[in-house]
């Protein structure tokens, strides 16, 4: 089974190793994964966030996944631009926010995956919506608000089948592998 380093980034007002993050980081051990889930607590600036996040990654070798929740999906998908990840998961992703400095990051991932709930009443899902439309991604809106608790049985079932999928990929040839990035 290939090797992929799996990095959690927890949003504005949580921290890494809540309810969420505890059971997605189980699932990703299952699979053998390591599993990085960053401390970024004592910052609310996510410019911040990313470069820590850039220069953390770049002392891995494995494969990367990033996965993020609400300020912590804003900071993976800026920093895949730089990590390239396998894997993109974003959980209530804050785009379109006030004082982000890109309201609408370009993802960079060749599997790419966001998780809304209709009832979030922090992140409008209007914004997420516009997001994977126009980047054709997989898009769940579930029956949940922000914090997508009351999902996370589904969640992690669905979590467990997008990292088989990152694992998939990387085992494809040096030559897939590059095609799958026109």
């Amino acid at each position: 089974m290939p090797n992929l380093t799996v990095f959690f980034a927890h949003g504005r007002e949580s921290g890494p190793w809540g309810i969420k993050i505890r059971a997605m980081a189980k699932v990703a051990e299952t699979l053998g994964c390591r599993v990085v889930s960053r401390d970024d607590s004592d910052t609310c600036d996510p410019d911040l966030r990313v470069s820590r996040l850039i220069k953390e990654a770049r002392t891995i070798d494995d494969p990367i996944v990033l996965v993020g929740s609400s300020m912590g999906g804003y900071v993976v998908t800026v920093a895949s631009r730089l990590v390239q990840p396998v894997g993109l998961f974003l959980m209530a992703p804050a785009f379109g926010m006030p004082g982000y400095a890109e309201p609408m990051p370009e993802p960079h991932a060749r599997r790419l995956t966001v998780v809304h709930g209709w009832r979030d009443d922090i992140v409008p899902f209007d914004k997420v919506l516009e997001f994977a439309r126009s980047r054709q991604a997989m898009l769940h809106l579930v029956p949940a608000g922000h914090a997508l608790v009351e999902q996370l049985d589904w969640l992690t079932r669905n979590f467990a089948d997008f990292l088989q999928s990152c694992m998939d990929f990387n085992g494809a040839t040096a030559r897939e592998r590059l095609l799958a990035t026109f």
